[in-house]
């Protein structure tokens, strides 16, 4: 199998697709394994945010930033995103997306490792119910 870069829509498709998973483990009983795939949704969508602002044949980006891009830390991939300060505007008028943003800034990829104590209703909660956070993130990929 060859390596292929991911493209925006690959990331747009992995996002919708971990966040269905997401609800199905949820339905199944399995909530830390719903919290685990929650994240990663977001995760997905915040880097198809970031392909957006690429261009095809477009130079390599230097080797810090390429590095920066490859994380699982939300809070970084919004920035690099450049949706840090359109959240803060959003989120002080509405506070419904604050406090998801609040339930979901708090993943982190270690979750894959716990097996108690996550609380994937929640997670998958303030991500696709009303404000939740992929679906702002979706309005703007």
């Amino acid at each position: 199998m060859r390596n292929v870069p991911l493209t925006r829509r690959d990331f747009q498709r992995l996002a919708e697709l971990r966040a269905r998973e997401a609800g199905a483990l949820l339905r199944s009983r399995n909530p830390v394994g719903s919290y685990y795939l929650s994240g990663y949704a977001v995760e997905c969508a915040l880097k198809a945010c970031i392909a957006k602002q690429t261009r095809r044949h477009e130079f390599p980006p230097k080797a810090k930033y390429a590095h920066e891009v490859y994380t699982h830390k939300l809070e970084s991939l919004l920035k690099l995103a450049g949706l840090e300060k359109q959240l803060d505007s959003d989120m002080a008028t509405n506070l419904a997306l604050a406090r998801n943003w609040g339930v979901v800034k708090g993943w982190d990829e270690e979750s894959r490792y716990r097996s108690t104590g996550l609380n994937g209703k929640d997670l998958l909660a303030a991500i696709v119910g009303p404000d939740g956070v992929l679906l702002w993130i979706k309005q703007r990929w």
